[in-house]
């Protein structure tokens, strides 16, 4: 890990370079029964203990209003897509790895689902679902784009220069707990 952190740092600050560096250093090897059993026991824990109460709201509110909901996330499909599922979200898009045979390369096999790449995946849905008017939440800078393209852009407990850059784009800001 150290030279990719190296690398990021001084020279190319590629954030899917590193996610790949970092899945590699970690999970590289693994087999996909052995990811699926450590899908099976952090997610629920996550659930439990990780979410944050006003988003869990938030959810319920857009699943009760009969909206479709879509986790759009640049984390690793190694288990978005579950929590997705238990969030009852028909769709994930999220950044995916690349296998071979039954074991984790520690490779992404699509973009990094960050930045450039999350907003061309909201102008993608919005295509697919043009009468939907879409709200958007995201916590980090790399998040503005993406909110910029929805009816309704949310930033969460995102940091001072978001919030500032945020309220310059119109996108709302909050802070959940």
């Amino acid at each position: 890990m150290l030279p990719a952190l190296t690398r990021f740092v001084l020279l190319e600050h590629d954030h899917a370079r590193l996610k790949a560096a970092s899945i590699r250093a970690v999970l590289g090897g693994c087999t996909r029964t052995e990811l699926a059993a450590w899908t099976a026991c952090f997610v629920p824990e996550l659930l439990q203990y990780g979410l944050v109460h006003d988003a869990v709201a938030a959810i319920g509110a857009h699943r009760a209003a009969g909206d479709l909901l879509v986790l759009l996330s640049a984390s690793p499909d190694l288990y978005v897509p579950a929590i997705g599922a238990a969030l009852g979200f028909a769709q994930t898009l999220c950044t995916g790895v690349e296998w071979r045979e039954d074991r984790l390369t520690g490779r992404l096999a699509t973009p990094n689902q960050r930045g450039a790449e999350k907003a061309r995946s909201v102008a993608t849905l919005r295509a697919q679902h043009p009468r939907l008017p879409i709200v958007a939440y995201g916590n980090a800078a790399s998040d503005l784009a993406h909110l910029a393209l929805a009816d309704r852009g949310v930033l969460v407990n995102g940091s001072a220069s978001a919030r500032r850059a945020a309220g310059r784009s119109g996108i709302v800001c909050v802070t959940w707990r």
